[in-house]
């Protein structure tokens, strides 16, 4: 069992808390239980695996034991469950025949990011494309709030040019535009487009869109939705219209 802060491994894990580090390496870190039996369900391959017999008396996936101390200094939450494991990132493609993606511009919140990637495996999306990326997908808090949605759905980087060079109809989430999103024809193959929490979709990025869509509000203090909120709108909106589930 690893009990001290001091060995090299536990010092490699936590300079994994910086993303340089972890694109550097080509891994990523999943802890608790939910995240790390998805990570391995998905098949990522296992760089290292430890475990805190102390905080997690039933874990039955192996990994090097170590005590609640050094569980405690790897790990990123400040209340770890007892299990925390260190993957290669995994590399995806979108399918070539997509017929729902998310194209997710600027998104500097990782929590964020990863509640749309819940959404979007949630609505059968075929993937998500992360364009002037301001947050990293294997944060983990990305990780955490996507319910480990990450490790199977795909997730690739891309510039506006090669949005714009997409196959699938641009329909874009502008607060204000003159389409009601349930107007749109959202039945064909669709790439939505959601801007940064706090400044939406520029200028450049607007003139990429097919089609911009606004998503009607009636309160009297929010004068628009979060990232995440906007991008499951508009996804299960895609799956209301293409009756999926019925």
């Amino acid at each position: 069992m690893i009990t001290s802060l001091d060995n090299p491994r536990v010092r490699e894990v936590v300079r994994l808390r910086k993303a340089r580090e972890r694109r550097r390496a080509g891994v990523l870190v999943a802890e608790g239980v939910r995240e790390v039996e998805r990570a391995l369900g998905a098949g990522l391959i296992v760089r290292q695996l430890f475990h805190a017999p102390e905080l997690l008396p039933a874990w039955a996936h192996g990994g090097e034991e170590v005590s609640a101390r050094v569980l405690a200094k790897m790990a990123y939450r400040d209340d770890p469950e007892g299990v925390l494991a260190v993957f290669e990132t995994p590399t995806r493609t979108i399918p070539a025949a997509a017929t729902l993606l998310v194209v997710a511009v600027g998104i500097e919140k990782p929590g964020n990011l990863g509640a749309i990637a819940r959404s979007a495996d949630a609505a059968g999306a075929d993937g998500i494309l992360v364009a002037d990326g301001e947050v990293d997908p294997w944060n983990p808090n990305a990780i955490r709030a996507s319910t480990g949605s990450v490790f199977t759905l795909p997730i690739v980087e891309a510039t506006r040019d090669e949005v714009k060079s997409l196959p699938q109809q641009k329909v874009a989430a502008v607060l204000g535009a003159a389409t009601r999103h349930s107007d749109a024809d959202l039945t064909k193959p669709t790439a939505i487009l959601i801007g940064a929490e706090d400044t939406g979709l520029d200028a450049a990025w607007r003139e990429t869109a097919d089609l911009e869509v606004a998503i009607p509000m009636s309160g009297a203090a929010a004068d628009s939705l979060n990232a995440s909120a906007a991008a499951a709108v508009l996804l299960f909106e895609a799956v209301r219209q293409r009756g999926v589930g019925r």
